[in-house]
């Protein structure tokens, strides 16, 4: 099951991807991480996708990544009178904690938090950012708005506050349980919505325990602000650009898309970009020019991976919308311009022998035509640095730890296989050589690159590096 393409898809499971028979071809498409989306579904849904998962890694032999997504806070208005009203430009429109249902001149908000970060002249956004309120007046359990966008507002409508770091935290009760089961089930990412500050990713990574990697959604300005502290804490991060548009300006998504992705690669942590990148596919059976520009896009800024949402979850065409985004990579990743825009961020080694071989292995496979990179790992960090350097030579990654090939299926030209460890140096060269064989990155007569740690199973260690020959 080797792909051909270095970035990674994550597809994410719903009503159109339960059946097991589907999961199979989801897969064989090319999804190599799967999404389950803790806002939908039961747990007793998800138990029955992550087996059906499980029993698909040990018949293919191969790692498969499951990422369980936590909802977050939900903020919305409460009821309307008749189900609706209509805000009109212009208007005085307010919002406050009395549960009665709202009408044309104000409506329920029941989140006092909202109140307690709420300034005068702070905006507030409806429905996606369909709708837009100025505040002219803030109180501790009410607010006085202007609309300065109007339209019919709909009872239980998502509410966004774009400029104001809210007094909330991103886990709820749901989360906590749901995080509790889905540890229980054993996932392999977690992903964190409604990040807005570093000490959202410390609560929860407390929590996990080492349990699982952690995933920090990026769909917030206020997480933007603090992003190079978010890349520090978190695994690996996501470019969720659902809220990231309703709340940033439409214009400055694409840039901050690529300053996320940067800092992700110089720090050599995975990066994701999700969000309607096939959007069209949830009902047609090919994308718009516009969609495959987008995921080529992602691609040529060296993201990790990119992710299907609804497509997959939803969509009409689950299987082709894998299928597209896996010829969409492969096309992107064979243009002559890729390697170029690829090499231009060169990410600086650390002053240290792991990074220094990292660095070393990129050119020597390079220099000598290697078939592959294989980098022995136990924590994965040796991985992470060979990917950090993005090289020519595909990265085989072998280690006795399965919870480790299963979290670095997710790496940029990391295909993971998970093998008992070695005892000695001419045993690791005999076990890289048949194995890059095996999964057919080699054939007798390939030089391979080989990086370990010496001694073997010291985490972060890599000191060695040899060219080796395929017998």
């Amino acid at each position: 099951m080797r792909r051909a393409r270095n970035a990674k898809i994550v597809a994410t499971l719903g009503p159109a991807s339960s059946d097991p028979a589907v999961i199979r071809r989801l897969f064989e498409a090319g999804a190599d991480v799967f999404r389950m989306n803790f806002s939908h579904g039961s747990h007793q849904d998800h138990r029955r996708n992550l087996d059906i998962l499980r029993g698909l890694e040990r018949e293919s032999g191969r790692p498969v990544a499951v990422m369980q997504d936590l909802q977050g806070p939900k903020l919305r208005v409460g009821r309307f009178e008749g189900g609706s009203t209509l805000l009109e430009r212009g208007r005085s429109f307010r919002l406050d904690l009395d549960p009665a249902a709202g009408d044309g001149e104000r409506a329920p908000l029941p989140h006092p938090e909202i109140f307690a970060g709420l300034r005068e002249g702070a905006l507030i956004l409806l429905d996606d950012g369909k709708l837009r309120l100025e505040v002219t007046e803030a109180a501790a359990d009410y607010a006085v708005t202007r609309v300065v966008i109007g339209g019919r507002l709909g009872e239980r409508k998502g509410v966004n506050v774009p400029s104001v770091v809210l007094p909330i935290s991103p886990l709820t009760e749901k989360d906590r349980t749901d995080l509790a089961f889905g540890l229980e089930l054993g996932v392999d990412w977690v992903a964190q919505s409604f990040v807005q500050r570093p000490e959202d990713v410390a609560e929860l990574r407390k929590l996990v325990g080492g349990r699982a990697a952690i995933m920090v959604k990026v769909e917030k300005p206020a997480a933007v602000a603090c992003l190079d502290q978010l890349v520090e804490l978190a695994d690996g991060i996501m470019v969720a650009r659902g809220d990231l548009g309703v709340e940033l300006p439409p214009e400055d998504v694409p840039g901050t898309q690529k300053e996320i992705i940067r800092a992700c690669r110089l720090a050599g942590k995975p990066v994701v970009v999700a969000t309607q990148m096939l959007d069209s596919m949830v009902h047609a059976p090919a994308p718009t020019r516009a969609e495959a520009s987008d995921v080529a896009t992602a691609i040529y800024d060296g993201a990790d991976a990119v992710m299907l949402s609804a497509e997959s979850a939803a969509g009409e065409y689950p299987v082709e919308a894998v299928e597209m985004m896996s010829r969409i990579i492969q096309r992107t990743e064979r243009d002559r311009s890729y390697r170029a825009i690829i090499e231009a961020l060169h990410p600086e080694p650390e002053p240290n022998a792991a990074d220094a071989i990292s660095e070393a292995a990129a050119q020597v496979a390079l220099t000598v035509s290697a078939a592959a990179i294989v980098t022995y790992t136990t924590s994965g960090s040796t991985a992470l640095r060979a990917a950090r350097r993005r090289p020519i030579a595909p990265i085989l990654l072998l280690t006795s730890d399965r919870a480790t090939a299963r979290r670095l299926v997710m790496l940029w030209g990391a295909h993971a296989v998970h093998t008992a460890d070695v005892s000695s140096f001419p045993e690791m060269v005999e076990k890289a050589a048949a194995i890059a064989k095996r999964e057919g990155f080699a054939e007798p007569g390939s030089k391979l690159v080989v990086t370990a740690g010496v001694p073997f199973g010291t985490p972060g260690a890599t000191n060695v590096l040899r060219i080796a020959w395929v017998e």
